[in-house]
């Protein structure tokens, strides 16, 4: 039997709710119990394929290519599983099934209305979720603050849970307190106006997360549960950490994870006590060493303020590999279009010990990005090319190696250029009608990698066994529509562009290599999303690696 607990968030936005979520079910995890988790998000959007990546932050892609927001990563990497469309809700989603179902006449003749019928699909999904992953714990994290009509409906669903499965369902509230620095006081009144919000949806929070700058002290405990109607105990403090490794070990400090299990009447199975991930946080505060890595990309920028959650999945992936070597990852961002305006700017490239350009869309910045490619490319620094990475590398490699001066991407390209990256045959009907939603090569597909290449040498440290003719067979999740021209590839490959990976199926280029060079591979899948802290992705270890020696 699965218990479900819900976590939602207070007054404020962008305090952590979806590490938070993935970090009570690690704890559980470490306590012998199968945990899976849903993020609920209110948004009309179906899926968050369409949604800006600066605004939203990253798009992650499940096995089964659903789009997701970039928390379902997180659930991934922390819980060492993977998810499906199953675990990914949107309003969109939702009101378009209900909808279909009506059109369908699956309500038999009723009067189809937003309750109960609308909460009553999410509640059919999050136990869909459940049985699908076979799990005794199933975490649900609704987006948004409490008190916004966008989240409504899904509140109401978690309110319909508790009424009929009142010991199996709990409710998490992670709150923010600031420390306004003119009074230098910890404040409890938001927390306090938050839970006023919940009780006004009928919901009691069991336990509240109080996120601030600062480790919650006693007076403010005794005042939130006074307030907020719960046991001080039930009062988990969670100040800023280091890294988003440290959560878990923290939330333990308060003895979290028993306090679930003893609010479900429930045993710890085993206890790991979270030994390996203590390991690992350990690991990341010890190393000191640093290995310099450059990020050219286009999604980071927002006014005079820098996000990165745009590439979070690329950004864990560098510190799994680093901390892999005991190294302490320095990560630098790098605005492609700096060096449209000025090529002088490409001799600070040389400073790093390493390149990533990763996945993009759109004709901005692309420009700079390719001569970023070629200064790698000439100057033996490693470069590692994502996606958009990849194909770019090929641009590259084909106007200024094979003197094709027009090679270019069909996304971004002038009409009579040589398109060497193109749309897939079956997408051009539907990119003609503007049909963009949906329209990509998306989740996993599989590529052969041949032996003698560094890929092949990446995936070989893995563990991955060998086919009869020596390749290897390896599944990598995508998020595209542009390839690699077939047309093309006999005049790249004679001058000297190696083909490491391919898909057999639909004969696509996934992965290309130069020989004479410390590390220059572009993939056309997304690696950073199979990258987990306890299990680096292979070709991240490998680039890493290379890193180390130029910089030794």
């Amino acid at each position: 039997m699965a218990r479900f607990i819900f976590v939602s968030g207070g007054v404020m936005s962008g305090v952590g709710k979806g590490i938070a979520t993935a970090s009570i079910g690690k704890i559980l995890q470490s306590k012998g119990y199968k945990v899976t988790a849903v993020k609920i998000d209110p948004y009309i959007n179906v899926d968050a394929g369409t949604m800006n990546p600066v605004e939203h932050g990253e798009v992650f892609v499940t096995k089964d290519g659903e789009e997701c927001d970039q928390d379902i990563g997180n659930y991934e990497r922390f819980l060492g599983i993977e998810l499906t469309d199953t675990n990914y809700l949107t309003t969109g989603k939702v009101y378009q099934t209900v909808i279909n179902k009506e059109r369908n006449l699956e309500y038999d003749g009723k009067c189809v209305e937003v309750v109960p019928h609308i909460p009553e699909e999410v509640i059919f999904r999050i136990k869909k979720a459940a049985k699908e992953n076979d799990a005794d714990f199933v975490l649900i994290e609704i987006g948004g603050t409490v008190g916004e009509y966008q989240n409504s409906l899904f509140l109401e669903a978690a309110r319909m849970m508790k009424l009929t499965h009142p010991k199996e369902v709990l409710f998490v509230l992670i709150s923010y307190l600031p420390v306004p620095q003119i009074i230098g006081e910890m404040k409890t009144k938001p927390t306090q106006q938050a839970v006023r919000w919940l009780n006004m949806a009928g919901i009691q929070p069991d336990m509240i997360i109080a996120r601030s700058t600062k480790p919650l002290d006693d007076p403010r405990k005794r005042k939130i549960s006074v307030f907020c109607n719960l046991s001080e105990k039930d009062v988990i403090s969670a100040p800023d950490v280091k890294s988003i490794y440290d959560v878990p070990i923290n939330f333990e400090k308060d003895n979290l994870g028993n306090r679930i299990l003893n609010k479900f009447g429930l045993r710890t199975k085993k206890n790991s006590d979270l030994k390996e991930w203590r390991k690992l946080a350990e690991t990341a505060k010890a190393s000191k060493e640093k290995v310099k890595i450059g990020m050219v990309g286009k999604y980071f920028e927002s006014g005079k303020f820098i996000l990165m959650d745009s590439y979070i999945s690329v950004i864990e992936s560098i510190k799994h590999a680093a901390w892999a070597f005991k190294k302490t990852p320095e990560i630098h961002w790098i605005s492609s279009q700096g060096f449209e305006k000025s090529r002088a700017s490409l001799k600070s490239l040389k400073k790093y010990d390493g390149v990533i350009v990763p996945g993009g869309f759109g004709k901005r910045g692309m420009e700079g990005k390719i001569r970023a490619v070629e200064y790698c490319r000439k100057n033996k620094i490693p470069y590692f090319g994502l996606c958009l990475g990849m194909q770019l590398a090929v641009i590259e490699f084909a106007r200024n190696v094979c003197k094709m001066k027009n090679a270019s991407s069909r996304e971004f390209g002038k009409p009579d250029d040589d398109f060497v990256i193109d749309v897939m045959e079956e997408q051009k009907a539907l990119l003609k009608e503007k049909k963009y939603g949906g329209t990509m090569r998306l989740g996993n597909y599989s590529c052969k990698v041949f032996p003698g290449t560094k890929s092949f040498k990446a995936y070989s440290s893995s563990g991955i066994k060998k086919e009869k003719d020596g390749s290897l067979l390896i599944l990598e999740r995508h998020r595209h529509r542009y390839e690699l021209e077939n047309k093309y590839l006999e005049k790249l490959v004679k001058k000297g562009l190696l083909v490491s990976g391919k898909n057999l199926e639909k004969n696509l280029v996934e992965i290309v290599e130069l020989k004479k060079h410390p590390f220059f591979v572009g993939v056309q899948f997304h690696p950073e999303f199979k990258s987990r802290p306890l299990s680096p992705h292979p070709l991240f270890k490998e680039f890493i690696y290379s890193c180390i020696k130029k910089r030794a």
